[in-house]
């Protein structure tokens, strides 16, 4: 096929908005291919997602986020896979997200299944605030944790000094000089993924996993008693949670066959 006639991925994502009958039939077929979709898939979703399962639920596969991303960071998982099918993700190793602050792919986003709220502190929208994913590292394969000078990712890191610092140790190797090794901060970390990127090593030592699956949960079992702060850790736990419970319980309401048929 001669180049000036292919269609690019952009070009055909910003027609797919105007195909209304094609994308109401697609939204059923979707529908189906999606029906026990579940977080156990461990993909990076666009900052101001919903949790997994309401983002799931609540995204129309309509590409227009994917098109907004200046970048192309964004790309719609494939219809072979019957989980994800349709869904905008990311892949950091690829493409990281470069943290727009205009966020543009939470603008364009008709269903909120990407919001302005997701990334919402103290009144006040920040891509900052988003919490994409968390940098996890691995530190047998970190050449930093070997003694070897490098802190390409703590450069990377739009938020450096914040959501990755430097942490010296005395190389015991040499007895001299100092070891330079990166560690994550989880309550920054957004998740962009540009560490990941630009780690040196062949296969990243460094790696971006959704927060479900890269963090512990304490749960209302435990409670730091000497602590106050950590009472107001489990209110916001259980205020999240509550919201949670109440977005999907909307998104089911808004799909459920008896209102279709009733319409």
């Amino acid at each position: 096929m001669d180049k000036d006639n292919k269609i690019s991925r952009r070009k055909w994502l910003e027609k797919l908005p105007h195909g209304v009958a094609a994308l109401g039939l697609g939204g059923f077929l979707w529908g189906s291919l999606l029906k026990d979709a579940t977080s156990a898939n461990p993909v990076l979703r666009p900052p101001g997602a919903l949790p997994e399962k309401s983002f799931v639920k609540a995204c129309l596969k309509c590409g227009q986020c994917v098109v907004a991303c200046p970048y192309d960071t964004l790309k719609l998982a494939p219809a072979s896979d019957a989980k994800l099918a349709g869904t905008p993700f990311f892949e950091a190793r690829e493409i990281p997200c470069y943290m727009c602050t205009d966020y543009p792919c939470i603008i364009k986003c008709p269903s909120k299944a990407l919001t302005e709220e997701a990334i919402t502190k103290e009144g006040k929208a920040s891509i900052n605030n988003a919490e994409m994913g968390l940098a996890i590292v691995h530190k047998e394969t970190c050449i930093a944790f070997w003694g070897i000078q490098c802190d390409a990712c703590y450069r990377a890191c739009p938020l450096m000094g914040e959501a990755i610092s430097l942490e010296f140790e005395k190389n015991e190797v040499t007895g001299k000089h100092a070891n330079l090794k990166p560690v994550v901060n989880s309550d920054v970390c957004t998740g962009c993924g540009m560490c990941e990127q630009v780690c040196v090593v062949e296969k990243a030592a460094i790696k971006v996993l959704p927060r479900d699956i890269a963090t512990g949960e304490v749960g209302d079992h435990y409670l730091k008693s000497w602590d106050k702060s950590d009472e107001e850790r489990l209110k916001k736990e259980a205020m999240e949670k509550k919201k949670a419970e109440d977005s999907e319980s909307a998104i089911d309401y808004l799909n459920a066959d008896d209102l279709i048929d009733n319409e």
